[in-house]
């Protein structure tokens, strides 16, 4: 199994290399430009999720989820980036994987949020509270 997974690794840059070139000498510069590109939208998508992190730690606090579920989440999104900025087509399929995979963060259930926004219950579910004004039509004054 050690041998395997050695093997795997020592042969994906040869594969990554390989397929970069025959697909230099089939589609030229633009390839040059795709690399280019995706490196970009890379490091750019390290960037957002650095800087949203501590808001979506705070929001899964906030509502009473779980915190690991937001780092791993933020975890898959930066691993993400990481393989957009290594060159190569391989990387990338596995990015866009990565990124197209749904990851559900456990929502609050309605109980829980109608308490975190303020809301009670009454006692006694039969009693509606509310106020109400009067308002007398024109033809019963005359």
């Amino acid at each position: 199994m050690r041998f395997f997974v050695m093997l795997i690794l020592l042969a994906f840059p040869f594969a990554e290399i390989f397929l970069l070139v025959k697909l230099a000498h089939q589609y030229g510069w633009w390839l040059g430009l795709y690399l280019v590109v995706t490196s970009l939208l890379g490091i750019q998508l390290i960037k957002d999720e650095k800087a949203m992190f501590s808001a979506k730690m705070m929001q899964s606090m906030s509502v009473g989820g779980n915190p690991i579920s937001a780092m791993i989440g933020s975890a898959r999104n930066m691993i993400a980036g990481v393989l957009l900025l290594i060159p190569g087509v391989i990387t990338d399929v596995i990015a866009a994987l990565l990124l197209l995979i749904p990851f559900r963060q456990p929502k609050a259930s309605a109980d829980q949020s109608y308490h975190k926004a303020g809301y009670s219950t009454a006692a006694n579910d039969d009693i509606i509270e509310g106020e109400f004004t009067e308002i007398k039509n024109e033809l019963e004054k005359k």
